[in-house]
């Protein structure tokens, strides 16, 4: 999709449909007003009819508009002004796109000129920007005819000449950001045998090629050099090889100290030995959509050329049932050192990230986060609307949740305290991988926590934020809106 910053008279501009905000009230934009005046109040008696009162979402298509060049003239609405944020701008911006009749390939809105406290030309732009590309985007299905894409392919952003050079820097990072989103819910939507470990080297190394990072994708031969014996554990029971997948992006000083972005990549989850039922197992092929987040990140790193340095470690392989599986009861002794009393294979994503955490030391990080569908019991705590987030570092916590809010990808912090440590002891080893129903997100959390002690760590349980059921089934890209928002904060200081 192409975007384009124009300062021009809107009812002289050549595009398929023009997108006029309404607030709540029948409260007329100044676009609305200037098309208003010259249209013979067209948009005004449309307004007193009552087909349209201005609630956030709602749409209203006018045609051939006496003294408009456009053919359509889509009015949206914007809820009330008084409450007029970037969410809800997101939200009117996203009902428009998904409104549009088919055919039309281009749109222009002044969304960007309109209102909102403590909110930039560049931030309504980049949010422009991001939506666009997320509301246009098509499951990449496996099926015989290739799916259609979407019919839009321009919009034209329209603002005041003085503001040209801020929109055009927002739409360049939202655009990014909405091609990282993507890459993610490709990856995620693919089905689980195509979607390998192997498969996610070869898209890493498909990234490196394209915009120049390091990569490596280390083979099992090279993760048993490692001793990386919990990660080894997982993969056992599978004929899939596992993958360790490093990532560089290094574009900031050489004394920089690099972030380091974490996937848990679990290809397919069917519990192991430890067999998760039946009914809805087919979405454990999302149980890899840390890694797909943060090769989505990268996507949007090379795009935007940030001046950092960014590690991207991505642990993947499959968890498989088989004569060969850890079993419960089973010992793994960890990169760390430590040894891992598995008293459940379905707890295995902390097993794989627990070693990757160790790897990480080796880059002597300014911050780790790692992102995982790590548990069930996040969904029953906090359901599908925010991600989970723990933190040993309040200030990286902060930031975090700070840039969660500004990309509408939120997150919310759990405690992580030492209160909780002791449901993960064991008679038979250093610790266990589970500490029982009660709060466990949490104690997920503190047993990754016990790997991470030698730098500012954060982890984001995104299992009831990554994948949509239903109806609507399919990846959301998260949270990669918010690590790169994140991203773009430290690259700004």
């Amino acid at each position: 999709m192409e975007f384009s910053i124009k300062s021009a008279a809107p009812e002289k501009l050549r595009t398929d449909c023009l997108l006029v905000g309404i607030y709540e009230g029948r409260k007329l934009t100044d676009l609305a007003k200037s098309l208003d005046a010259v249209s013979e109040k067209a948009i005004s008696a449309a307004l007193k009819s009552g087909d349209m009162e201005g609630k956030t979402g709602s749409t209203l298509i006018l045609r051939q508009l006496s003294g408009v060049v456009a053919p359509r003239v889509m009015l949206v609405g914007l809820g009330k002004a008084d409450d007029a944020s970037l969410k809800s701008l997101r939200n009117s911006f996203r009902a428009a796109v998904k409104a549009l009749p088919a055919g039309v390939e281009n749109v222009a809105t002044d969304f960007v000129s309109l209102s909102i406290k403590k909110t930039t030309v560049q931030q309504k732009a980049a949010a422009l920007a991001e939506v666009a590309l997320d509301a246009t985007y098509k499951v990449n299905a496996v099926k015989e005819k290739s799916v259609e894409p979407h019919p839009l392919k321009q919009v034209s952003v329209l603002v005041e000449k003085t503001d040209q050079a801020a929109a055009t820097e927002g739409v360049s990072q939202g655009s990014s950001v909405g091609q990282g989103v993507a890459l993610a819910k490709d990856l995620g939507n693919l089905p689980p045998n195509i979607c390998t470990p192997s498969y996610l080297g070869k898209q890493a190394e498909k990234l490196a090629k394209e915009y120049g990072f390091k990569v490596e994708v280390l083979e099992q031969a090279a993760i048993e050099k490692l001793n990386m014996g919990s990660f080894l554990g997982v993969t056992r029971g599978s004929e899939e090889p596992p993958r360790f997948i490093v990532l560089q992006h290094l574009q900031g000083k050489k004394s920089q100290k690099p972030v380091v972005l974490v996937g848990k990549g679990i290809t397919f989850d069917t519990g192991g030995i430890s067999l998760k039922p039946g009914a809805d197992m087919d979405e454990m092929k999302y149980d890899m959509c840390g890694a797909a987040s943060v090769l989505g990140v990268f996507k949007a790193l090379g795009e935007l050329k940030l001046p950092l340095n960014v590690v991207g470690l991505i642990p993947t392989c499959e968890n498989m049932p088989s004569g060969r599986a850890t079993k419960p009861g089973d010992v793994l002794t960890s990169m760390s050192g430590q040894t891992i009393e598995v008293l459940n294979t379905d707890a295995e994503g902390r097993l794989i990230l627990c070693d990757a955490l160790t790897y990480a030391e080796r880059f002597e990080p300014a911050a780790v986060i790692d992102i995982a569908t790590l548990t069930g019991a996040c969904v029953i705590a906090l359901g599908h609307h925010v991600s989970g987030l723990f933190a040993n570092n309040d200030a990286l916590a902060k930031a975090l949740l700070a840039a969660g809010e500004q990309a509408n990808d939120r997150a919310w912090q759990m405690p992580l305290w030492d209160d909780y440590q002791g449901q993960l002891d064991s008679n038979f080893a250093d610790i266990a991988n589970i500490g029982g129903r009660a709060a466990g997100s949490i104690t997920a959390a503190c047993f990754l926590s016990r790997f991470a002690k030698k730098y500012d760590w954060a982890h984001l349980d995104i299992a009831g934020t990554a994948w949509k059921s239903g109806k609507e089934k399919g990846g959301t890209g998260r949270p990669v809106p918010l690590l790169v928002t994140y991203l773009l904060e430290q690259a700004a200081k």
